[in-house]
């Protein structure tokens, strides 16, 4: 079974920064794409941002600009580096991973917390 480990949650004031982490208990090559997904309190979990097996990134409006996702798959991590960081960005952050079988892998989640 595949595990998702996320790390780096936290509080921090608005306009602050913070970097999550994902370990992965496999190679991270094995899966199309990893994503980073949060959810708020009395909110639906909502996609973040996703990165490629080929490195293709892409994110929601709402963090375009101030997130980063990037990989390193010698440590078979990712990141999730945010800038920037709002109030509206305050929900615990899930780490994804999706095969081409259609599995699907979830991290155990980490909280932030962004403070006005």
């Amino acid at each position: 079974q595949v595990q998702l480990v996320d790390t780096g949650g936290g509080r921090v004031q608005a306009g602050g920064s913070l970097r999550l982490s994902c370990a992965a208990s496999e190679i991270i090559s094995s899966f199309n794409f990893m994503a980073w997904y949060r959810q708020a309190p009395g909110k639906q979990r909502e996609w973040v941002a996703l990165i490629t097996s080929g490195r293709d990134t892409n994110y929601v409006d709402s963090v375009r600009g101030r997130f980063t996702i990037h990989r390193d798959d010698a440590k078979n991590m990712i990141y999730l580096q945010m800038n920037s960081l709002k109030p509206d960005d305050t929900a615990v952050y899930y780490c994804y991973a999706h095969r081409s079988s259609g599995h699907e892998f979830w991290g155990q989640g980490t909280q932030v917390t962004v403070s006005s």
